[in-house]
């Protein structure tokens, strides 16, 4: 059974994930502080982590960045509305989404499946998203079975968000996975990028359906047809 760790310091919020996760199929433990939630983690590993990024002891993003040195275990940030630069950090830490609170637990469940289907290994040399299918051999790239004529930079950029599809990436994470560490911080250039894959790849560049915006966080790539 798919092992859930959850964290959070208020003691409903732990009762009622416990309680829907637990009815969802997955067998749950719960800490509420970064030290439990480390030391339970260390014992018995999870296969995904909901981490609330405020505790009584110390910083979610200091616990998504411990676990992410030795984990590869998909972490879900839960956030107050507000909480936009500590989004940001965690993510950089190592995080792979958040929710803010207070949050609907259908969205949690469907971020949640998105993270561990993510997490499952796949050494598929093609990738199909919606009408999207990229050939990572042949470096091609076809939209409804036309071929789609890219540049290395959005080449770039597009494989990476598909082999991340549904998982938001930061502004300097691509920036720094497509353009290097010397671009970190040139945000321009990747709004430019993204605006010219969705011109090619949407069928209505205005209202994007695969590649989404997170507003001051970054972009995820998602299948129009499935949960995130």
């Amino acid at each position: 059974m798919t092992r859930i760790l959850v964290v959070d310091d208020e003691p409903q919020i732990l009762r009622a994930l416990q309680t829907s996760l637990r009815g969802a199929g997955y067998d749950v433990e719960t800490a509420s502080t970064g030290e439990q939630a480390l030391t339970l983690a260390a014992v018995r590993p999870p296969d995904a982590v909901i981490l609330d990024l405020v505790l009584p002891d110390r910083r979610g993003t200091e616990v998504a960045r411990e676990l992410r040195a030795w984990s590869k275990a998909p972490i879900i940030v839960l956030s107050v509305v507000g909480d936009e630069s500590e989004k940001v950090a965690a993510l950089d830490a190592g995080a792979d989404d958040y929710v803010t609170k207070p949050f609907g637990v259908d969205e949690l469940l469907a971020r949640l499946r998105a993270a561990l289907r993510r997490a499952e290994p796949s050494a598929e040399p093609v990738l199909d998203i919606g009408d999207l299918r990229i050939d990572f051999e042949a470096r091609e790239v076809t939209r409804a079975g036309e071929r789609v004529q890219l540049t290395p930079h959005e080449y770039g950029l597009l494989t990476l968000l598909a082999r991340n599809e549904g998982k938001l990436m930061t502004h300097k994470a691509i920036l720094r996975e497509v353009w290097g560490e010397a671009y970190a911080d040139e945000s321009h250039y990747l709004h430019v990028y993204v605006s010219q894959l969705r011109r090619k790849l949407e069928p209505d560049p205005a209202r994007p359906r695969t590649i989404l915006t997170e507003p001051g966080v970054g972009y995820r790539l998602v299948d129009p047809l499935r949960d995130f």
